[in-house]
């Protein structure tokens, strides 16, 4: 009798541990998931600072004319509205971190949310660095980097502490010449050198320096040419150049991954922003740079980066965890996915 009496008490404890793991790994998974949309937000308002010429709007910092909360009138209104977005960005994330270190037992989870804390800090410094400096371009390009770097470290953490990361994968080794996990990588990459682009671009001012599309001046290759046609040009034969990868990269994965549903899903995520991102870049050359589509242009073109980076480590991932051709459990997860 005391025998089951004990017995029971003690599964009932490791069910009850079990619980409360589970509820604390739901709310590590909110409040990344919380910082990487809060992320996103300020990566817009940051567009709309500059889409106004606000930058300078409050020539000094931390502060704004010496006070916490100045007047928010004209352009005050969205450098001083970017500056309480970033504030709260980087409380988010130092909690964030204090969560993950709570409840959190993966070593690498941990030094990700240190890095996460590091690069906002490191951010709002170089934001700070680009008012008493009068904006200089390469600290402002700069910032815009560095912005879009830590969103998609906040992508990820969101991801790795999300109930989809807990699925496995379970696929054949790829041994091709030019395995998927490097044409992954090579749209990251492709993504990073589009985002340098279109931050150079922008704070040069040339987002118009060619006034038509899909031509340039009608032609193909501009006649002439100035360092903002140039950067211009750059930035949309980029473009095409990742249309073409991105869709060389989506196909391969529905042709080796067709039974693998996080794969095929970040795949077609990624697919989907990029198709987006064309659309909008036209549009914004046809309708001459309006606000709101070109702060659109941005936080779509981070949401392009952060998917390629997404599903580059989830490709590494099943490539880790593959499982050999004659393996028979890749037949039964044929023969369960043929059942669906």
């Amino acid at each position: 009798m005391v025998f089951y009496s004990g017995f029971g008490s003690a599964s009932s404890h490791k069910g009850l541990v079990m619980t409360l793991n589970y509820k604390n790994s739901l709310w590590v998974g909110r409040i990344t998931l919380l910082t990487s949309l809060s992320t996103l937000l300020l990566l817009c308002a940051g567009a709309l600072v500059t889409g106004t010429g606000s930058g300078l709007a409050v020539p000094d910092w931390p502060l704004s004319f010496g006070q916490f909360f100045p007047p928010m009138v004209g352009g005050v209104l969205y450098e001083h509205g970017h500056r309480l977005i970033a504030g709260y960005v980087a409380l988010l994330t130092m909690l964030q971190c204090v969560f993950i270190f709570k409840w959190e037992s993966r070593a690498w989870v941990k030094k990700l949310s240190v890095l996460a804390v590091a690069l906002v800090l490191t951010q709002a410094l170089l934001g700070g660095l680009t008012v008493l400096f009068q904006l200089p371009k390469a600290i402002s390009i700069a910032h815009a980097c560095l912005g879009q770097t830590y969103f998609c470290n906040s992508v990820v953490l969101a991801m790795v502490t999300s109930q989809l990361w807990g699925k496995k994968l379970q696929a054949s080794p790829d041994h091709s010449a030019f395995p998927i996990r490097w044409l992954a990588l090579l749209v990251v990459v492709g993504f990073f050198i589009q985002l340098l682009l279109g931050a150079t671009m922008r704070h040069f001012g040339s987002g118009l320096a060619i006034p038509d599309f899909p031509l340039s001046f009608g032609r193909w290759i501009p006649a002439s040419w100035t360092f903002p046609v140039a950067i211009h040009f750059a930035h949309r034969a980029g473009a095409f150049v990742m249309v073409t990868l991105v869709a060389a990269l989506v196909a391969r994965v529905y042709r080796l991954y067709w039974n693998q549903f996080v794969l095929l899903l970040y795949a077609g995520a990624l697919m989907g922003f990029v198709w987006m991102q064309i659309m909008l870049g036209a549009m914004i050359i046809w309708l001459r740079r309006p606000l709101a589509l070109t702060t659109i242009h941005l936080a779509v073109g981070a949401l392009c980066l952060a998917s390629s980076v997404t599903l580059a480590i989830q490709l590494f991932r099943a490539q880790r965890e593959a499982v050999p051709e004659n393996d028979p459990r890749l037949k039964e997860l044929d023969l369960r996915t043929a059942k669906v």
